[in-house]
């Protein structure tokens, strides 16, 4: 599945080599990983020129700009020169990493020793200088295949943070009083390189209201049944929300400006339900399986906590509630490791893609919303939920939020969906991540997370790990047992 509304990474190649060492050696050893990269099909762009100089950095700088290069792996062949080194990053202004050449043989000590793991060490103190934050693999000093295999996750990172500053975010219509969650600072997003385009629900009432008049939506429509298949339980709402689907299609077609990328945080209710005649969640899907994600209750660091999941594991994501507790009498599989009080469930009204549920989902209505906007009547104005439970597989639940106290943060935890029947409505599932009952009290609570969470649907927490670094933002996991959370009671147990 390729998505669209996101970058590819052009991964720029660069070495470097102090002058007091052998420029032949890091260009010898450049070519080896070069050479691994092929074998492993990882698209390089490699620099005609090694770095010994300052003027060396401004023409590598012009190459790899000229070259189309978004991020860049600094080499050190040898020892290198800190200062050229980190010059050519500030001047490039991309993410980039460095990382070192490992000594290959015994044999070669006296004539090709390259100091590289001393050189990393004056490389990184001159980062600090400069205001830098360089990825730094696990391994920093590797052998030709070991440097290409943390080019390899280190593009995924660079997609990560590209794409967050290369996005838009859209919204329409106001938070909802009662969610204070969904609160928004943009300072900290236009800091990160973002742009926000805050609009009214009135703005997309008056865009829907044209697109009804087009044509193409009675082509979105047989899109849309055809999707649904035997699940299409409301025909006549297809047309309807078409026209949504148009509307945010087109309008993110022409509104992303200084950006090449835009995700959506839109009000979804209680106005929108009298005021369309529907309810948005299964075009938010739609959008999220295109790669375009639609958070609901104009959440806009729910949004870019989607988009940052669909960045590292370039697969749709859902939006989901951190819901409910789960039964103990709700008999389950194994749980990879998770306890009974690491479970939860996973919900949202029915905004999950149709690729992320399991089979037999349908279009419904909106049950909470039912009861408060048309009690005892056949559902109409709450119709256009896709509802299902979620696809068992691995899972990664992640959100990127602004604090009470006007930080930003995130947290990150790894799971599964177990193959269980979750027993009620929406787009649910049933969610176990281990160590999560001690995280959600110590973490989630006490740094005062929102509800809302984006939910990946492949396993992504090493490389968002690695991208919050990056991107300045801190980032919280669970602990295993036996480690104590800071405030953790040590006598509760």
């Amino acid at each position: 599945m390729e998505l669209k509304n996101q970058p590819k990474v052009k991964m720029g190649l660069v070495a470097v080599s102090r002058d007091c060492f052998p420029k032949e050696l890091s260009a010898r050893r450049m070519e080896r990983v070069v050479a691994e990269c092929g074998k492993i099909k990882l698209d390089i762009v490699p620099c005609s020129v090694i770095i010994e100089s300052e003027a060396d950095a401004m023409k590598a700088v012009a190459e790899m700009n000229a070259k189309g290069a978004n991020a860049v792996t600094v080499y050190l062949g040898n020892f290198g020169p800190e200062g050229p080194t980190t010059i050519f990053a500030r001047e490039c202004a991309k993410p980039f990493m460095l990382v070192g050449a490992a000594e290959e043989t015994a044999k070669g000590l006296m004539k090709d020793r390259g100091d590289a793991f001393c050189g990393m060490l004056s490389a990184c103190l001159n980062c600090g200088l400069r205001n830098l934050m360089p990825y730094l693999p696990e391994k920093p000093i590797g052998l030709p295949g070991e440097v290409a295999a943390d080019m390899a996750h280190f593009a995924v990172v660079a997609r990560v943070v590209v794409g967050i500053r290369n996005t838009k975010v859209i919204s329409f219509g106001p938070r909802p009083f009662d969610f204070f969650a969904c609160n928004a600072p943009i300072k900290p997003l236009l800091d990160m390189g973002m742009e926000v385009m805050e609009n009214s629900e009135l703005d997309l009432y008056l865009l829907v209201k044209e697109m009804a008049k087009r044509k193409e939506i009675g082509s979105i429509a047989a899109d849309m049944a055809d999707e649904l298949g035997k699940g299409n339980q409301h025909p006549d709402k297809l047309k309807p929300l078409a026209a949504l689907e148009l509307a945010l299609t087109e309008f993110y077609a022409k509104n992303r400006g200084s950006k090449d990328f835009a995700i959506f945080a839109n009000k979804c209710w209680p106005g929108f339900e009298p005021g369309f005649g529907f309810v948005p969640c299964y075009v938010n899907g739609r959008l999220a399986s295109r790669g375009i994600p639609v958070a609901c209750e104009a959440d806009i660091y729910g949004a870019v906590s989607q988009y940052m999941v669909q960045l590292a594991s370039d697969y749709p994501v859902a939006f989901l509630d951190i819901n409910n507790s789960v039964p103990a009498d709700m008999k389950l599989p194994n749980l990879g490791g998770a306890a009974r009080e690491d479970l939860f469930m996973g919900f949202h009204c029915g905004n999950a893609a149709s690729c992320l549920l399991c089979d037999g989902c349908a279009m419904k209505y909106q049950v909470i919303m039912h009861r408060l906007m048309e009690p005892g009547k056949t559902p109409d104005i709450t119709v256009g939920t896709l509802e299902g439970r979620l696809k068992p597989g691995p899972v990664t639940v992640f959100r990127f939020s602004n604090t009470p106290q006007g930080e930003v943060a995130a947290y990150i935890a790894e799971g599964k969906v177990p193959d269980v029947d979750p027993a009620s409505f929406g787009s649910i599932g049933v969610i176990a991540c281990p160590g999560f009952g001690r995280f959600y009290r110590h973490v989630m609570l006490e740094h005062q997370f929102p509800h809302h969470a984006a939910v990946g649907f492949r396993h992504a927490g090493r490389v968002l790990f690695d991208a919050m670094k990056l991107l300045g933002v801190t980032a919280y996991a669970p602990l295993p047992q036996g480690m104590l959370y800071p405030g953790e009671n040590p006598f509760a147990r």
